[in-house]
């Protein structure tokens, strides 16, 4: 997430920036130490803050290193090569890190959010549905979640995704784009969908509700998933406390967020207040999902290979 940031800065499914980027990264498990990848935006910049994992850890002598990433696929690139332990993520940095290694352990999820993505038009857009978007140009972000928001709304549409013309841009690019009118549409997830929402007045086409279900997953390197189930039972008791204060008091963490995140506490308000709370394991219905994410991707040739989610899914109770 550059200021703005979140799933983003996927400029497609390679040109990652550096697994070893952020300072201080060491490439290995350390005995005693747990290293999170985190983003602006999110439950892990808020965990972070409030010190709750360290208090948690404490008494397992086991110390936290965060490390701060532009987005999810810089955090899995980070954790395939062994440079953090544990990172959050939405539904599609994990399928092409997937694609990529056999180090990847879906440990938990968030439910569904489905409100906190859209496909966006001017406010003055003649455009009054999804239907309507053929022949027109959507900017999205490639093989991010968006990018299968708009293949099944399409779908949902009796539109394929050839009727329109889709044009490749990281979420900095899109919002420009959108404001010069050089795209007719904008598919987008929050924060930015609420800075577009509060900044330029744009307009909802459809946000992902009744056609997909926009999670959020924390994940870790099998390597560390297998070797400590503590670490992971405190990092899941430690989510469960901050989504718990989020939700009591959201006031509070757009007030605590803002400072840090340099987003408008208005545009957060809007987006926390479409972010779903909570966390479980993953259930068949989630690997279920996260399967037809895999598979539209594949069929789209942005996957070399076929993969199977539930081979990545921690078979162990939080």
């Amino acid at each position: 997430m550059t200021t703005l940031t979140r799933r983003t800065l996927l400029a497609g499914a390679a040109g990652l920036a550096s697994p070893l980027a952020a300072p201080g990264l060491r490439p290995a498990f350390a005995a005693g130490e747990v290293r999170v990848g985190f983003q602006k935006y999110g439950t892990l910049v808020l965990l972070k803050g409030r010190g709750i994992l360290e208090r948690k850890l404490e008494p397992l002598g086991v110390s936290v290193k965060w490390a701060e990433f532009a987005a999810g696929p810089q955090i899995l690139e980070a954790l395939n090569a062994g440079a953090i332990d544990i990172g959050q993520t939405g539904e599609a940095p994990p399928i092409f890190a997937q694609a990529a290694s056999d180090n990847l352990a879906y440990i938990a999820n968030e439910p569904p959010a489905p409100k906190g993505e859209a496909i966006l038009v001017p406010q003055d857009s003649p455009i009054q549905s999804v239907k309507e978007l053929k022949g027109k140009i959507v900017g999205l972000n490639k093989g991010s979640n968006v990018h299968f928001l708009v293949v099944k709304a399409l779908e949902k549409s009796g539109l394929a995704y050839s009727d329109i013309t889709v044009k490749f841009l990281p979420p900095a690019d899109a919002r420009a784009a959108f404001e010069k009118g050089a795209i007719d549409a904008w598919a987008i997830w929050d924060p930015f969908q609420a800075a577009a929402e509060v900044a330029v007045k744009a307009r909802t086409l459809t946000t992902a509700e009744g056609i997909v279900p926009n999670y959020q997953f924390y994940l870790g390197s099998r390597k560390f998933a297998d070797a400590s189930p503590k670490v992971l039972e405190a990092l899941v008791a430690a989510i469960g406390e901050t989504n718990d204060w989020i939700q009591k008091d959201p006031a509070a963490a757009v007030a605590e967020l803002a400072p840090s995140t340099g987003i408008p506490a208005p545009v957060l308000a809007i987006a926390i207040g479409r972010q779903s709370f909570g966390i479980a394991p993953l259930t068949d219905k989630v690997i279920a999902d996260q399967q037809a994410v895999a598979d539209t991707f594949f069929q789209l040739g942005l996957l070399p290979k076929k993969i199977v989610v539930a081979d990545a899914v921690l078979r162990r109770g939080l």
